[in-house]
């Protein structure tokens, strides 16, 4: 087992033995040191640190582990962004599984990003090198060796997270037995490149934004930072939820405002207080960076060469991730279980609502 260093919140250390489960508390954020990463783009990202939870226990044989990989603005702590899916009798039984989930890397909550202290001491900001999925799941490989984690039972997650699933499936297959991909792709589309740069453009259009540099300013890109949480999170839900929920009304106070004004607004405050807004560029454009076929002849070619089950899971009202780009994965991999497609009033955050269904399809994968 490769040596790393965990420390806890409460600021414990030790190397990495067979007895690191010990004594660490089920769902306490922890952080493992895994060194460096050689990047897609050559360049080298030193002393990562990388922030995960778990709960439930690695038997023996380290067989039982499953790989939770979160969405973009999810953390580490399943239940938090979750809820319902992680304990006794849930999907992601903690009497039968260990249940990992570690924050990717270029991430604000507590893995290296941005708003890291680099090597010299300063915050990277600006500096922090672009990144890809497969940057993501070499950090991920990296962490997983680190802990003696040689294959996991199951790889699993929703939007980035599903890319990330996918990617291990293509580039690991012996070192996962399953993966289930939820509301995701195969390939960043047009249309999510478009909707996603407007947002970035809205951040870095923010003067306070100051290049990527705002961390010694009293001031960041907070008003970018909401204009792009708001057009995403349209796109997260779907046009007839925002018309039967507000449609016109106003919002009974003296601004003035519709009532569906004064709820981006308050999605867009929530984000402001626990995410970095150049995290938030960084994960957005390492989604914009995925394709699945990049060097391995074409999309088609990529995912006819992945051996192992896959669960692929669409929700039908999802404008994001159109239930179009699922079907395709199910049609051209080999070994994909039939599509399990949700029906769901909420669009793309129906991953994140529809847990007994969402749950089904994991049970599903797990018994594959």
């Amino acid at each position: 087992m490769r040596e790393g260093l965990i420390v806890t919140k409460k600021n414990i250390s030790t190397d990495v033995t067979g007895a690191w489960l010990e004594y660490h508390e089920p769902g306490d954020r922890q952080f493992l040191n895994i060194g460096s990463l050689v990047l897609e783009n050559g360049e080298t990202l030193n002393d990562i640190t990388i922030a995960y939870q778990s709960w439930g226990t690695l038997n023996a044989a380290k067989d039982n582990a499953i790989l939770v990989n979160h969405a973009m603005t999810g953390w580490s702590d399943i239940p938090g962004w979750w809820p319902s899916m992680v304990g006794p009798g849930l999907p992601f039984d903690t009497d039968k599984y260990f249940v990992i989930c570690p924050n990717v890397i270029g991430g604000c909550q507590g893995s290296t990003g941005p708003s890291s202290i680099a090597p010299d001491g300063k915050r990277w900001g600006s500096r922090f090198p672009s990144l890809t999925i497969r940057d993501m799941v070499g950090a991920e490989v990296a962490f997983s060796d680190a802990l003696g984690i040689e294959k996991y039972r199951l790889a699993v997650g929703p939007s980035l997270g599903g890319m990330r699933s996918l990617e291990w499936a293509a580039q690991l297959p012996d070192r996962v037995g399953a993966i289930c991909t939820i509301g995701s792709s195969a390939v960043a589309t047009g249309d999510q490149i478009g909707t996603a740069a407007i947002q970035i453009r809205a951040i870095k259009s923010d003067p306070h934004f100051y290049g990527g540099d705002y961390y010694e300013q009293e001031r960041g890109p907070i008003e970018g930072m909401g204009i792009a949480r708001r057009i995403a999170h349209l796109t997260y839900r779907t046009e007839s939820e925002m018309d039967v929920r507000f449609g016109r009304e106003l919002q009974g106070d003296d601004t003035g405002r519709y009532a569906v004004e004064s709820y981006l607004d308050h999605q867009a405050q929530k984000l402001a207080k626990r995410f970095d807004a150049n995290t938030y560029i960084a994960l957005t454009e390492a989604m914009n960076s995925h394709d699945i076929g990049r060097d391995r002849g074409g999309v088609a070619k990529a995912l006819a060469a992945i051996t192992i089950p896959v669960v692929i899971v669409s929700i039908d009202t999802d404008r994001l991730f159109p239930p179009r780009l699922q079907a395709e994965i199910a049609e051209l991999v080999p070994a994909a279980a039939p599509l399990v497609t949700i029906s769901s009033d909420f669009g793309h955050d129906g991953f994140l609502i529809e847990v007994e269904s969402v749950g089904d399809a994991i049970r599903s994968a797990l018994a594959l």
